[in-house]
């Protein structure tokens, strides 16, 4: 149920530009009520009126979007099924193919970004299958949806107000911000706020458009990834054997040491070859618990999670890049 009280499945454009209604935790007001505020707010920042009737008017509490921020939290795989789930050879198919039909603009953005296209290309096909499925919500209603049901309505009100700016400065139209249920747009699945700070016009025609430029799409990633602390010449990790006896109290991204030392004690390649005898910060992870694979992971490793804070992420981001290239 989304509220106690009667919703309507429009709002009249005036009453989306009205004046905004009282302080109040979004949950408890009427739908109608928290666009008012919204547009009102919007209104206050400068965004067009016009703008506003258009993006808002057919805007309604959208009960899909709430049935699946609820049930993500509740939903968990072990890491064999995310992986095997994600990386199979389909994708990596896909990934070869893609990674060939756009090596020039790859290699464009690799002169202007330091990051490997191989990881641009394992984002751009785990986010969105290489472009091929962005989501069907609309992202102003997914939005306002969570915003106005009251568990992170802060956050999501954020996102909300990001959007709107987004379309008032022309980079996308109301009727093409589309993306997942929680508010995410485009080819790179960014949130608007993430939009806001790290999406490029790669193509230059003077809009961010990560919906269907694919240069803005595979730029804004290289550019994420370039502005979160992906290093040069450094690999994001690599599957590793450990020797017997190993204590896994050892492994987790807490514990941080010299590659040196990891090679030191006893950990090797899959091929039994030894780690290289570097200074490089790593850590020992076992996604899958200490009868499982074993990877040794680097400063990029983190880079990634900034992109999503999985360990379970970052790792097939990692292994689908070295398989796609």
């Amino acid at each position: 149920m989304l509220s106690r009280r009667p919703l309507l499945s429009r709002i009249a454009p005036a009453a989306l530009l009205g004046l905004a209604a009282g302080p109040a935790r979004a949950a408890d007001q009427g739908f109608e009520s928290f666009l008012a505020e919204i547009g009102a707010e919007a209104r206050g920042t400068g965004i067009p009126d016009a703008l506003l009737r258009r993006a808002l008017a057919s805007v309604k509490p959208n009960q899909r979007v709430l049935e699946l921020d609820r049930r993500q939290a509740e939903f968990t795989l072990s890491w064999d099924q995310y992986r095997q789930g994600r990386i199979n050879q389909a994708r990596i198919d896909r990934g070869r193919q893609a990674f060939v039909d756009n090596r020039a603009l790859l290699d464009g953005l690799a002169a202007r970004f330091p990051v490997p296209p191989r990881i641009v290309v394992a984002i751009w096909g785990l986010e969105t299958s290489y472009g091929g499925f962005t989501g069907n919500f609309s992202t102003i209603e997914a939005l306002a949806t969570l915003a106005w049901d009251g568990r992170r309505s802060a956050f999501f009100r954020a996102e909300l107000m990001a959007a709107l700016r987004i379309l008032a400065a022309g980079h996308v139209a109301p009727e093409r911000m589309r993306g997942s249920h929680a508010g995410a747009m485009g080819q790179p699945q960014f949130m608007p706020t993430s939009f806001e700070r790290w999406a490029v016009d790669a193509d230059g025609d003077g809009r961010r458009d990560i919906w269907d430029s694919r240069a803005d799409a595979l730029g804004s990633i290289a550019n994420y990834m370039a502005q979160n602390g992906w290093r040069e010449a450094v690999r994001w990790g690599r599957e590793v054997l450990l020797p017997e006896g190993f204590d896994p109290a050892l492994a987790g991204r807490a514990t941080r040491r010299p590659l040196r030392d990891w090679a030191a004690a006893g950990i090797t390649t899959t091929d039994g070859s030894p780690l290289p005898a570097e200074d490089l910060e790593s850590s020992i992870l076992l996604p899958g618990g200490p009868s499982g694979q074993a990877f040794v992971v680097y400063p990029n490793f983190h880079a990634i999670r900034r992109y999503n804070p999985s360990d379970f992420y970052a790792l097939v981001i990692g292994l689908l890049s070295d398989r796609v290239a």
